[in-house]
């Protein structure tokens, strides 16, 4: 397969499918919709897995998983919710296949396998799991109950692109249930920290902490707070959501309590997730035209190791030295591949690992040795350098920390140079279509004029920020009275 990417500035959108594709992240299924997750983007799905199941366990949480399939009746009970998701819905109805009579080798849907009831195959688990939790709580020493599930989840979306918008897509899912509301309230806010902790800290992607606007927040839910970043072609994306949902679900499904004075009360709810979304994003607030730029703390592959034979007699001398560097490199916790492979030239290999994005590629040719040095090229900067081969495991591992921090501190420039207060609606239309991020504007508050903006000029408010500072102003928009700043952008 050729590995020339569409350029970013040529056609952004045609970048990022190219990019998925050449670097075997993800590839297109027979399944409309649907993706296959190759073993490359897979094992990077799996070290961002583990780092949140490690950071949810640590806040209290414990894993359990429940049914794929929601009983429509369960589904419906909570109204909002089931309104909210009613038109995402994969429906199984039969329970049976048979052999078509008037087509040979071909199968019908047995019309007397007719299920007695419908069957949501999931879009979210709260009616699924609230209808469990109500035989699990019965006093208040049943709570907190702080449960994570993960698992796939269908929403038949009509326009799909791999990891940002699939018909099935994984994720976790966080369901937890309160005595009380402030509980459940910090919990939420608790939760949407960790988020942002890890898609900070680990996927080295600048985040906003904020909240939903009503008509923005989950079905169900009385908030909905967000992270939001900042993509390279100036849209936003919405990283995480942690939702605090009331007493809707416990309501809706009948969860009670006795709190310590004997009393029935109803249990206070949250939610939280995040998605192989969070992929797409990583893609695209890192990535260049030559490929991916992995951060190195989720890396599938930190350091890669490419011998440069000369002749048969230098193979045993270079193999020698580079599974020594290996195993110091392992023994150091660092995902380390040593590629001796015979199938394809350094070059090759070289362009390949600058594609799939591995943080440090380290060259190890016969004259570069007998003067004790490597080549070493870190793939954020594209610098090369010769480097001695003293101590050269302790160096790439610093040389790792430095990289994960310059590709987080370059996303930040550029998110902080992309948000820009605007002061009339002019101004942010002008703005959002010649440079995009997020747009700093008054609003009034009122559904009505979010969605007359949104009609003309398909930016969403993203959200209201949770570090917002109190401040007099006119709506960009109605000219009504706002008391703060909320943040537009367009969106994926």
């Amino acid at each position: 397969m050729s590995k020339e990417l569409t350029k970013r500035a040529d056609n952004y959108s045609e970048w990022y499918n190219d990019l998925v594709v050449k670097s075997q992240l993800a590839d297109h299924s027979a399944v409309r919709g649907c993706m296959v997750i190759k073993p490359y983007g897979y094992a990077l799905w799996e070290n961002m897995r583990d780092q949140l199941d490690k950071m949810f366990k640590e806040t209290g949480h414990v894993n359990a998983y429940f049914p794929l399939f929601v009983p429509k009746s369960l589904f419906e009970a909570e109204e909002t919710n089931a309104e909210g998701f009613a038109k995402e819905c994969a429906v199984v109805t039969h329970y049976r296949l048979k052999a078509d009579p008037n087509n040979k080798g071909k199968l019908i849907v047995d019309p007397e396998a007719k299920l007695d009831e419908e069957l949501v195959v999931r879009p979210t688990s709260e009616a699924i799991i609230w209808n469990t939790y109500k035989g699990w709580i019965q006093s208040y020493r049943d709570l907190p109950l702080l449960i994570n599930q993960w698992a796939n989840v269908v929403r038949w979306e009509m326009r799909t692109r791999l990891f940002l918008r699939t018909a099935e897509f994984l994720w976790q899912e966080g369901h937890t249930a309160h005595a009380t509301k402030e509980e459940a309230i910090e919990e939420t806010v608790k939760m949407v920290n960790v988020y942002a902790d890890f898609v900070e800290e680990y996927m080295a992607v600048p985040v906003i902490k904020g909240v939903k606007s009503a008509s923005e927040r989950f079905a169900g839910a009385e908030d909905t707070y967000c992270i939001e970043a900042l993509m390279q072609d100036g849209k936003a994306l919405q990283a995480g959501t942690s939702h605090f949902l009331g007493q809707n679900f416990a309501k809706a499904f009948d969860v009670k309590f006795s709190d310590k004075n004997n009393k029935l009360e109803y249990v206070w709810a949250t939610s939280w997730g995040v998605s192989t979304r969070l992929i797409g994003a990583l893609i695209m607030a890192h990535s260049d035209d030559q490929g991916l730029v992995m951060p190195p703390r989720i890396a599938p592959l930190q350091v890669v190791i490419i011998p440069i034979y000369k002749g048969d007699e230098s193979k045993p001398v270079i193999d020698e030295k580079g599974h020594a560097m290996m195993s110091a490199l392992k023994t150091m916790g660092i995902r380390v591949k040593y590629d001796d492979s015979d199938n394809a030239r350094p070059g090759w290999k070289f362009a390949e690992y600058e594609l799939k994005g591995v943080p440090i590629r380290v060259a190890l040719g016969m004259r570069d040795l007998e003067n004790n040095v490597v080549e070493v090229a870190r793939r954020d900067t594209k610098e090369k350098q010769t480097i001695s081969l003293n101590g050269i495991a302790d160096y790439l591992k610093n040389l790792l920390n430095e990289i994960q921090q310059n590709i987080y501190d370059r996303a930040l420039t550029f998110r902080n140079e992309n948000i820009t207060e605007a002061d009339t609606f002019d101004e942010m239309v002008k703005l959002l279509d010649e440079k995009g991020g997020f747009i700093s504007a008054h609003w009034d508050g009122t559904e009505e004029t979010e969605e007359k903006i949104k009609e003309q000029t398909k930016a969403t408010i993203r959200c209201i920020p949770l570090d917002n500072r109190q401040e007099e102003g006119v709506c960009i928009f109605s000219g009504k009275p706002s008391k703060e700043r909320v943040l537009f952008a367009r969106a994926y």
